[in-house]
């Protein structure tokens, strides 16, 4: 796609794309909005480097494209709501962390939600000084793309269970949905067709039995690990990564103990419910 006000380098072919010639610490103007909104929606997430944000300036950057989303978790040492700025969550890790709990595991955040996310915003300031702590993204529109007509047949009108409890059963502040959610979803601004499960949240496929049910998931949980349809972002200080919740899978590595990786997570609430495809 060509743009006017911003510059995309796609990073991959099937997702991924660097911005430059932007300034996310200015106000932007509305043409420069509709901009990164295409380029998201054609790209799935967005990098962009050298940008040091504010906690105003990440909240306002999230503004543009929806009403900022309160998460309903974290481990409340390294994940932690900011009391003056609830929308954001500060996730630092370092020497003594243990983990980056289910971080680490192939997700869409929330998707146990009747509407999640619609994106994700995260900010890292601090990153290790070897190299270390990437996240990976994975489009969900080349997973079910590169499904067999017999699969894709298969899962047409098939529902899944998407519970809340497996991630946040401990640190939740909030009540934990379980969700019915379509297998094969479609996205409500492109139109496009994607795999909408995810080894986090998703238990169980409805109206089959569970011997069934685990066979089918693993499957597509392992088919969606295909790396033709991933994308890894190396972060380096002042680093953005800019997600569709909708249509993506990511998790980050956790392979830079005892090293410090730091930074600012916002999301941007759903406006529609999943949409079957």
């Amino acid at each position: 796609m060509a743009y006017q006000t911003i510059n995309v380098t796609p990073v991959t072919p099937n997702i991924g794309g660097l911005v430059s010639d932007i300034d996310l610490t200015k106000p932007l103007d509305p043409a420069t909005v509709q901009e990164l909104h295409d380029a998201l929606m054609d790209r799935q997430v967005l990098f962009f480097r050298d940008q040091e944000l504010t906690h105003e300036t990440q909240k306002a950057l999230g503004e543009h494209f929806g009403r900022l989303h309160v998460s309903v978790g974290g481990d409340g040492t390294n994940s932690k709501q900011l009391n003056d700025h609830p929308e954001v969550r500060a996730l630092h890790f370092d020497k003594d962390s243990t983990a980056i709990s289910g971080n680490e595991t192939w997700h869409t955040d929330q998707s146990c939600m009747e509407t999640p996310p619609m994106g994700t915003i995260l900010y890292i300031h601090t990153v290790p000084p070897d190299g270390g702590g990437d996240t990976m993204f994975a489009s969900m529109y080349a997973a079910y793309d590169a499904l067999s007509d017999n699969m894709k047949r298969y899962l047409e009108g098939v529902t899944a269970l998407h519970d809340g409890a497996g991630a946040f059963a401990r640190t939740a502040t909030n009540n934990l949905p379980i969700t019915e959610q379509p297998v094969i979803a479609k996205h409500p601004v492109t139109g496009r067709r994607l795999l909408f499960i995810n080894p986090i949240f998703t238990t169980r496929i409805c109206g089959v039995s569970k011997d069934e049910s685990d066979a089918i998931l693993g499957y597509l949980f392992h088919h969606c690990e295909h790396p033709n349809f991933q994308v890894r972002f190396n972060w380096s200080p002042h680093s953005i990564a800019f997600w569709d919740n909708r249509c993506t899978h990511h998790r980050a590595l956790w392979d830079y103990y005892p090293h410090t990786r730091s930074g600012y997570r916002i999301q941007i609430e759903g406006t529609d419910r999943v949409i079957p495809g």
